[in-house]
């Protein structure tokens, strides 16, 4: 665990601790910052991480040997009685503790404790904090080898779009038969051939299907692809470490020569609102202006409105960006969550503004790692970004 970089964000956030705890991992947080992501637990534990010494740990004492190595003093328990004898003490003289809570759930992401384990700790007399801001710090900002990691994969996933939309181009001139799901397949291949990794197969949606954000082909749910269809790709990897960071883009290309005017104005209002953000997140970076993430979400979705298409806007602009697609720091949301959390240094993020109309859906998505102060420190990571509609014929 991170003990000294946690103990000072906790002096720095005025919390006297950080109480982690899981269930049967109900808590992923708790879990990658113990460590313990990998161990097969069924019993709850508790780590309470002080903001001066050692770690305590309370764990059941039929799970001992997952806890023979970490850090700090472990108490063992056995009954529900003798649990809430260990808490007691294992929280005396602890006035206020972060955990994995949101107040009123607005950050579904970190609402992770359960309502009875924090009425628990609360009625011990501890106020407990929602540990949003703790997490993003610890768990959201990347080290040096993980952002150097994170655009490796990002040249990556681009090169394995490029080949997709090739490819969709030459067996369409070929007069070959393809589907929706013959060209997610091509792409897990790249995958696979480039020692990238997924947690979930690339969306390919042709047409119609493009218009559900997250529509995704499988062997028995797919369509054919033919000259004159439009078609959004939208595909996401890593590197195989269990540290390395996540690429995500999304691209669309008509399978025809001349793009028609009806893709041509949708994708125009979909980029000039992605480009948006990109400048308002450089210029309040360069100005040293705090950047909350519902705000980016207001500047993209205030102008789609304005040009008439807001309602079809139908999720948030962007999410946070881990070793998981979606990571635990700030999203750019002010439609299904309000996130007032913060962009801070060291965060990746992806940006990607859609409008989705009953024939089609356009997206187009980038991702941004704020490596450090200036407006150069904005890098759009998944660069060329998409200035024109494909044409992939």
């Amino acid at each position: 665990m991170k003990i000294t970089e946690i103990q000072n964000e906790l002096t720095d956030l005025d919390l006297d601790a950080w109480l982690l705890y899981d269930f049967r991992g109900i808590n992923p947080i708790a879990q990658n910052v113990a460590g313990l992501a990998e161990a097969h637990i069924t019993r709850r534990w508790f780590c309470l991480i002080p903001k001066h010494g050692e770690p305590r740990w309370l764990v059941h004492r039929i799970e001992t040997s997952n806890f023979t190595r970490v850090q700090g003093q472990v108490t063992l328990y056995a009954g529900w009685e003798e649990l809430n004898d260990a808490i007691r003490t294992l929280l005396v003289d602890v006035k206020t503790v972060a955990m994995e809570y949101s107040p009123n759930a607005e950050i579904p992401y970190i609402s992770r404790v359960d309502a009875g384990t924090l009425e628990w700790i609360r009625s011990l007399g501890v106020d407990v904090q929602t540990s949003a801001e703790l997490a993003q710090r610890i768990e959201a900002r990347l080290n040096e080898a993980q952002a150097t990691g994170h655009q490796l994969s990002a040249k990556l996933v681009l090169q394995a779009k490029d080949y997709a939309f090739n490819w969709i181009g030459s067996q369409l001139r070929n007069g070959k038969t393809i589907t929706e799901y013959d060209v997610q397949q091509e792409i897990l291949g790249q995958f696979a051939a480039m020692d990238l990794v997924t947690d979930h197969p690339p969306i390919v949606a042709a047409n119609a299907k493009s218009s559900d954000p997250h529509y995704a082909p499988s062997a028995t749910d797919t369509q054919e692809i033919k000259a004159g269809d439009f078609i959004l790709i939208d595909l996401w990897a890593k590197q195989k470490d269990p540290d390395a960071v996540f690429a995500d883009t999304t691209w669309v290309a008509y399978a025809g020569k001349t793009v028609p005017s009806q893709y041509i104005e949708i994708f125009d209002i979909v980029k000039a609102a992605r480009d948006r953000a990109i400048r308002f997140i450089q210029e309040r970076w360069e100005a040293e202006v705090p950047i909350h993430g519902y705000e980016v979400d207001d500047c993209v979705r205030g102008y789609i409105t304005e040009k008439g298409y807001g309602e079809y806007f139908i999720h948030r602009t962007g999410h946070n960006i881990g070793t998981v697609i979606h990571g635990n720091g700030a999203n750019l949301d002010n439609l299904e969550t309000r996130d007032a959390r913060a962009l801070i240094p060291g965060v990746c993020f992806s940006i990607e503004p859609g409008i989705y109309l009953t024939a089609f859906g356009v997206r187009t998505e980038v991702d941004v790692f704020l490596a450090g102060p200036g407006r150069d420190g904005v890098k759009v990571t998944t660069a060329p970004v998409q200035n024109q509609v494909l044409s992939l014929l």
